[in-house]
């Protein structure tokens, strides 16, 4: 049976429910007229509005408790300020979008992370936060459903079920909760576990969890119209159940199912009326708090340049480039659905007279046309700019900008106009976080973001057809120009509209497939040759081991080379090429993974582009440090090198000489080479790795210069040399020695090999990395620096870990971190399994000594 992809499932599953949520509702309202509805939402009266927006303010504040009260859990001390700014600003954006884990958690990750928290404690963090709205859910479900049985109504064709059986379950399920956390159990997952909190921090969770929902749903209580005769514990019986079926859905923000369930639990409400209330209840909770959120974060970001110095200002920088483009894209996809649903409803028609005196009737077709179009380009532009392209952010800024001038032609739409402007005003400063040269027809659509789109386009074009379901639609009607024919317009647009999307999904699929993973052929090797040639990193030459798949760019100026283990594609340090050509590989590189559904990973990277893997959404861990000998400044004078030179004097005395062959002569050598390799892996009893490592091939070391160590015409220790561009950097890959060699061989050839370096004018000698060094072990450090450094210190019964940083050490070299960068969370443990199993040539090799 073929394995079901729930990437794809799951926002098809989403647009079908939604699909039908909009049915039901055209069903329940189909005999109203859209002026019905505006009517209603402008006859709410303004205490209801202000009792409204005063009870969104307490629930946002008992939302930031949630908050409160998991970093009280997990033992840390944040400024309270910012721990409130973190839950708002994640349940602002997720109760809006919707995808409340992803957002919410994705949001309080890259807060919390640039506050020092781990990313164990982050997970906890956010689980708990999940809790306390679920045990929020069954606290006050349980009671009002117990309290107030509910029958489902009519349509359902249930009436004998009610929902007392389920409150009851609500309660047992808290309880249990409870108890639990009296008990002082420990939930483990894998490798991973999570402490039960205190009854006391257990009982809050409730009480906390039941004022929100309490809250929020008296919001919606307070706006509806006067008729609605209905107790608030009935009516939070509905609120809930209705959510409950909302969160299930998976349908963004449970736009269309939460109003056309709402229309069914409420017959003795006006249909018309209702939904006005549920739309001022929406832009009350929902964009409201979104558009407060955005608000605050770029304020922060603003204060933070301008009051904090030094590191302070500097994380603010972090923030900013972490943060920004998500908030951009969203308020462009948000803009793009301003100007849809704008275009699919009819214009004010005193604002209609007004421009009538001034602006030809083409100016207005036009500018309601183009708005309309624009308004569906900025959805597909959002993704531009959630994965940073330069063009996106241009288009965006142009498109903006015209849509914002459209709103005002196409109908005196000024607040419109201004909120756009608005927009448009928060995009310009920031160029320099859209950085990416790529195409946009390059970049892949994902499902979900598909989905949003689709949901939107679904959403504008119901909405369009509601509102001129009176219009007698006959073939004239597309020809029909005047003032007041907003029917023909929204039906141009809607042509238009869907054109451009036709356009644009034929040609993303005749654009050319993602690369299939496959090991180099000599042509490959051939064009991988003169990028490596020109490289500064020496690692760049591992390439030429031919077990590593290359993606070039699209200039053919630097390549990523990769492996793929299981699901794990893994890409060797940091692009090769210059710093745009190797940050622009690594977004080809993440969109080729995603195609294939793969996850994206970078194994042993540098710090010049940590900050975009950051931007892509992986998780930084320290696995390293690499040891970078600086030669103009190396000596083997003084009382510190006293060792070294005995050495190397030791070894000329007992007719030990050196030598670095050139690549042209090295291939004669190779078979006495390989006589020498081969009795160093039987002594060592080990087996040839690779992907990270280099091993015995002829193929792949004809391309080096070769270092030797002879007595008289015997080779006892060689080396091959890869030499960095521009003389920056000399390393060196396959390292082996006779059997019978002395004590100190590799060190004379490790010495000869820096005073050659240093001869011929080079930079640095890399000595390679030491790995788990440098890993903190304090109390706030990171679960996996804890970790590493317990292994690194404990573990030397199965590697050398501290013994290899102290020979390194002896060179005096400057140690440099390397990084994973690969997707956190409960997924780490794989990802480790998979890299150990490509540098040992599968499993077999990783548990065999």
């Amino acid at each position: 049976m073929p394995k079901i992809n729930h990437r794809i499932w799951m926002p098809l599953l989403a647009i079908t429910i939604f699909a039908l949520a909009l049915w039901l509702l055209h069903r329940t309202i189909g005999h109203f007229h859209y002026h019905d509805i505006v009517t209603q939402v402008h006859a709410i009266p303004v205490n209801k509005l202000l009792g409204a927006l005063i009870l969104t303010l307490c629930s946002y504040l008992v939302l930031t408790v949630y908050d409160l009260l998991a970093v009280r859990y997990i033992g840390e001390k944040l400024a309270p300020q910012k721990v409130m700014l973190a839950s708002f600003a994640s349940y602002a954006l997720s109760n809006t979008i919707g995808l409340s884990l992803l957002m919410a958690g994705s949001v309080r990750y890259r807060l919390y992370s640039a506050w020092g928290l781990s990313g164990e404690k982050i997970v906890k963090l956010v689980g708990f936060t999940v809790v306390t709205f679920w045990l929020g859910l069954l606290t006050v479900g349980g009671v009002v459903f117990i309290a107030e049985p509910l029958s489902l109504p009519a349509a359902i064709h249930l009436p004998w079920l009610t929902v007392q059986p389920l409150g009851w379950l609500f309660l047992l399920l808290g309880a249990s909760y409870l108890i639990v956390c009296l008990r002082g159990a420990t939930l483990r997952l894998k490798s991973w576990s999570f402490g039960l909190p205190t009854l006391q921090l257990g009982s809050l969770q409730l009480l906390v969890g039941a004022l929100d929902w309490s809250l929020a749903g008296s919001v919606l209580y307070v706006l509806l119209p006067p008729g609605a005769d209905i107790s608030l514990g009935h009516f939070l019986g509905i609120y809930l159940l209705v959510q409950i079926v909302a969160l299930i859905s998976h349908v963004p923000g449970g736009l269309g199912i939460f109003e056309s369930l709402m229309v069914l639990f409420l017959p003795s409400v006006a249909p018309a009326m209702l939904i006005g209330s549920l739309l001022l209840f929406r832009a009350i909770y929902y964009l409201l708090p979104l558009l407060v959120a955005t608000l605050l974060l770029i304020g922060n970001e603003i204060y933070l340049r301008k009051v904090v110095v030094g590191r302070m200002l500097k994380t603010a920088s972090q923030w900013s480039t972490l943060l920004v483009p998500q908030f951009l894209a969203v308020s462009t996809f948000i803009a793009g659905t301003i100007l849809l649903i704008s275009g699919a409803t009819p214009a004010a028609p005193s604002r209609l007279v007004w421009l009538e005196d001034f602006l030809p009737l083409p100016i207005l077709e036009i500018s309601h046309f183009l708005g309309s179009l624009i308004g569906a380009v900025l959805l597909v532009l959002a993704r531009g700019l959630q994965r940073r392209l330069d063009a996106a952010y241009l288009l965006a800024v142009g498109l903006l900008g015209a849509g914002s001038l459209f709103s005002l032609l196409k109908g005196g739409d000024y607040e419109e106009a201004l909120l756009l402007g608005g927009m448009l005003l928060a995009l310009l400063p920031c160029h320099r976080h859209f950085y990416r040269k790529s195409s946009l027809l390059a970049e892949p659509l994902s499902f979900g973001w598909l989905a949003s789109i689709l949901i939107v386009m679904l959403c504008s074009t119901w909405l369009g057809f509601f509102a001129y379901k009176h219009v007698n639609y006959t073939s004239d009607l597309w020809w029909h120009f005047s003032l007041h024919a907003d029917a023909p317009r929204f039906m141009r647009a809607a042509v238009g509209i869907g054109i451009f999307l036709l356009l644009f999904a034929l040609a993303r699929l005749l654009r050319s497939p993602a690369p299939a993973p496959h090991l180099p052929e000599p042509k490959d090797l051939a064009l991988a040759a003169p990028i490596i040639g020109s490289a500064q990193q020496t690692v760049a030459n591992l390439a030429l081991l031919g077990d590593k798949a290359l993606l070039f760019s699209e200039q053919q100026d630097g390549f990523v080379m990769y492996g793929v283990e299981k699901n794990s594609w893994v890409a060797l340090g940091d692009p090769i090429g210059e710093v745009e050509v190797a940050r622009d590989l690594a977004w080809q590189y993440r969109d080729m993974v995603e195609q294939h559904g793969g996850q994206t990973i970078f194994y042993e990277v540098g710090p010049q582009l940590l900050h975009v893997y950051l931007d892509m959404g992986l998780t930084l861990f320290k696995i390293g440090e690499t040891a970078r000998v600086p030669l103009p400044e190396f000596s083997l004078s003084g009382a510190k090198r006293s060792n070294l030179r005995y050495i190397k004097r030791k070894m000329e005395k007992e007719g030990y000489t050196f030598q670095v062959c050139p690549a042209d002569q090295a291939t004669e050598l190779l078979p006495r080479l390989k006589e020498v390799s081969d009795a160093w892996m039987t002594t060592k009893k080990v087996r040839e790795k690779g992907f990270s490592l280099g091993c015995f091939d002829e193929n792949y070391l004809r391309n080096f210069p070769v270092a030797l160590v002879m007595q008289e015409e015997e080779i006892i220790a060689f080396a091959n040399l890869w030499l960095g561009a521009n003389q920056e950097e000399l390393s060196i890959d396959l390292m082996r020695y006779r059997p019978q060699s002395p004590n100190g061989i590799m060190d004379y050839l490790f010495v000869e090999l820096i005073l050659w370096g240093q001869q011929q004018g080079y930079g640095y000698f890399d000595l390679g990395m030491a790995p788990l060094s440098g890993l903190e072990s304090r109390r706030h450090a990171p679960l996996w620096h804890r970790i590493g450094a317990f292994i690194f210190r404990q573990g030397e019964h199965f590697y050398n870990f501290e013994g290899l940083r102290a020979y390194k050490q002896k060179f005096d070299p400057v140690w440099e971190p390397r990084y994973l960068a690969c997707p956190g969370g409960l997924a780490l443990p794989q990802v480790l399994l998979n890299v150990s199993a490509l540098i040992s040539g599968g499993l077999k090799g990783l548990i065999s000594k």
